[in-house]
């Protein structure tokens, strides 16, 4: 049987309708979009240039100079105030302190911070007390805190004086000894801080993912190799965040140094970095030499930070 070809053309047309008509103009939304998202960040990205890249820009340049913070012109000497630095042996001893109070400070912050959060992200009777008690330190000023600490630490009639005394255990001097006096104002700013890492580790544990914990106790995995194979991987960001901020604020760190030891004691016993910028600057009234260090410190960070980033990057693509 053959169909003609009036019934082939009034069969129905499958698939869609072709277009009729001019074709639709584009929407001028995304230009709109553009407009706004240039106008909330305009404001951020001058405040940026005028408070950081601008500051940054002159303390590199002012790295190159003989300038007395009081005189009107800064004298061009190329990189002498480098290669001051680098053969002074007092630099030597700010650097190391810088490394052992940042390292120390770090790990301690982030491990206790963890252990903390672990503890009080259980169903306990007064959780949310303990809580805020362990955040409360942080927003407190740091050179009140430094102040306090200075009777907690005082070897003649401080409260950790009294406490071992009362063992027959002998306190060392904390204002004599470096290496003590180091160990002092790192536990200062550990206590200072830790309500940070506290909450910014609780805030994950309260996001992770409950089911792949039972699944874990299901099968049988113990308390250790739940917490190293299941929780750790899903804190690595919050650890990443953590470890930059943590970082960057543990250099930073100059109000409890000041306060309690001044840099101090026997010359350089924990000058820090950022106080030899201070001091250098403001104290010695060589402000070419103290922008000489803030440039190295910035340097250092730099490096540190791109590492941090290359191997969360790594470890995020290895899973």
């Amino acid at each position: 049987m053959t169909t003609s070809p009036e019934t082939v053309s009034a069969s129905p047309r499958s698939g869609p309708p072709a277009p009729v008509g001019p074709a639709p103009r584009r929407s001028g939304r995304p230009y709109g979009e553009w407009i706004l998202a240039a106008a909330l960040l305009l404001p951020n990205l001058v405040l940026l240039v005028i408070f950081t890249y601008r500051p940054l820009l002159d303390d590199f340049r002012l790295s190159f100079t003989d300038w007395n913070i009081s005189a009107p012109v800064a004298h061009y000497i190329g990189f002498q105030n480098y290669v001051t630095w680098f053969h002074d042996p007092n630099s030597h001893q700010v650097l190391i302190n810088t490394l052992v109070f940042t390292v120390a400070t770090v790990g301690l912050s982030m491990a206790l911070g963890l252990i903390l959060a672990i503890l009080l992200d259980q169903k306990l009777r007064g959780r949310n007390l303990v809580r805020s008690a362990i955040f409360a330190p942080f927003v407190i000023s740091g050179a009140a805190v430094g102040i306090a600490f200075q009777f907690v630490f005082d070897p003649n009639f401080g409260m950790l004086r009294d406490l071992f005394h009362r063992v027959g255990v002998t306190v060392p001097d904390f204002y004599q000894q470096p290496h003590w006096a180091l160990v002092m104002v790192t536990a200062t700013y550990v206590w200072k801080n830790l309500g940070y890492t506290f909450v910014i580790y609780l805030a994950a544990l309260q996001g992770r993912r409950a089911d792949l914990d039972e699944a874990a106790e299901i099968d049988g995995a113990s308390a250790w190799r739940r917490f190293y194979k299941v929780l750790l991987p899903q804190l690595r960001p919050t650890t990443f965040f953590l470890s930059i901020t943590v970082l960057l604020n543990s250099v930073q760190v100059f109000d409890i140094i000041n306060v309690m030891t001044k840099g101090g004691p026997q010359g350089y016993g924990t000058s820090t970095m950022v106080y030899q910028v201070y001091e250098e600057t403001f104290v010695n009234n060589k402000a070419g030499y103290g922008a000489t260090i803030a440039t190295i410190m910035f340097l250092i960070l730099l490096v540190i930070t791109v590492v941090q980033v290359r191997v969360m990057d790594r470890g995020m693509k290895n899973d």
